[in-house]
């Protein structure tokens, strides 16, 4: 069996002498690992960085079979950020963060190409630590738990408008206005203002929006802790 498709390598890992396993995400053919013969030689290792594009040749014996991969890059993101480590990071998350929560071999095309706009965002963005958090929420709902920012959840609250929104309950993922929350504020995530288009976010901000998506994703996702990396990052980003 053999296809052909275009994929952003997520992770690699030694296999024998000179080997490597390669886990892509594939725009048709989902979250897939294969083996790269010499992927560890000077010459293929560079095409091994998370975050990079390339175009990809499976072939295996059988559909199942982890089989060979042949990648010839056609772009590659992680060294142009060697001197940026929060966008670095922010690269390593992302990959990290597919890579836990896809499963195998499940085409997501939409999470693919919106990969695809986040390296690019970080690549070239200032407002690139909004637009992570953005994808995050983005990677929320392609996996079937959206988040429904767009008013308040709390029966007999009729203001309709987002501008009153101020929190999310970590139960529903649901947002909730300033007076509705009043009687239980302190059990309500915060909710960044520029994820329902009020403001540029900064900062604080940013960490309080990593903390919202970092709770639906390792509850209702991952039903497990965030990936290492990804812990990083809001440490990294909580600080600045």
């Amino acid at each position: 069996m053999e296809w052909t498709d275009e994929g952003i390598v997520l992770s690699a890992r030694p296999h024998g002498e000179a080997a490597a396993v390669a886990t892509l995400l594939a725009r048709e053919h989902g979250r897939h690992a294969g083996l790269v013969m010499g992927g560890r030689s000077s010459r293929q290792r560079g095409h091994m960085e998370p975050g990079t594009v390339v175009a990809v040749r499976w072939r295996g014996r059988l559909a199942d079979h982890l089989g060979t991969y042949t990648l010839e890059p056609l772009r590659g993101y992680a060294a142009g950020l060697l001197d940026d480590p929060p966008r670095l990071a922010a690269l390593t998350a992302a990959c990290a963060l597919v890579e836990a929560a896809l499963p195998e071999r499940e085409p997501h095309p939409g999470l693919f190409d919106g990969l695809c706009a986040l390296l690019d965002v970080l690549d070239t963005a200032p407002a690139w630590a909004e637009a992570y958090v953005r994808w995050e929420v983005g990677l929320l709902a392609e996996l079937g738990f959206g988040l429904a920012l767009e008013r308040c959840a709390v029966k007999g609250d009729l203001t309709g408008a987002n501008d009153y929104l101020a929190y999310v309950s970590p139960r529903t993922g649901r947002a909730v206005s300033v007076s509705a929350a009043e009687p239980y504020r302190d059990r309500l995530l915060p909710l960044p203002g520029f994820l329902i288009g009020r403001g540029l976010g900064g900062s604080e901000e940013v960490a309080a929006g990593l903390r919202l998506t970092g709770h639906f994703l390792e509850r209702h996702v991952l039903n497990a802790p965030l990936p290492p990396a990804r812990e990083r990052l809001g440490e990294r980003l909580a600080r600045t």
